[in-house]
């Protein structure tokens, strides 16, 4: 079961009328966050994104599997979806024995530099001219403080790494 807090930021960006993956982002960072506290572990960087957006979809944002997901995974996609139509609680027996087995798992999955390197891999699969639009997009939504930010962090970025 989800925190109420991760509900109501995604209730929240659903009515300001984002995207459901940015929906489904804030469960994915709860999950996140549950691995660093020690609540469990997880074995892939994949795999806390993978119940981050099962959780989300069983607290009813409408993501859909990627078109490139295989049948197992739409699969469970759509178990996941309709679970989200008539929420129910968990059963605790179920609940316990999965806690159980992901506290057996690491937490280095979910290191700055692995989620660095696994969305690094993510962008790579994407086209340039949609890495480039959506850089421009987000030029243009920043706004010139942020822009100055931004800038100002990219510059101290490339003098630590001249060093």
């Amino acid at each position: 079961m989800s925190e109420k807090r991760t509900r109501q930021a995604a209730a929240r960006d659903k009515r300001e009328g984002k995207a459901p993956s940015t929906q489904a982002g804030e469960f994915v960072r709860e999950e996140i966050e549950h691995v660093r506290e020690g609540k469990h572990g997880v074995r892939s960087t994949k795999q806390a994104i993978a119940i981050g957006l099962s959780k989300a979809r069983r607290a009813g944002v409408k993501v859909p599997a990627k078109k490139t997901a295989s049948k197992a995974t739409r699969k469970r996609a759509a178990r996941d979806q309709a679970a989200g139509e008539h929420p129910h609680k968990p059963d605790p027996k179920r609940s316990r024995a999965t806690t159980g087995a992901l506290k057996r798992e690491g937490r280095a999955a979910v290191s700055k530099r692995a989620l660095s390197s696994q969305a690094h891999k993510s962008a790579a699969k994407r086209p340039a001219a949609s890495r480039s639009a959506a850089a421009k997009k987000a030029a243009r939504t920043k706004g010139a403080a942020g822009r100055s930010a931004a800038a100002k962090k990219a510059a101290a970025t490339r003098a630590r790494r001249r060093h």
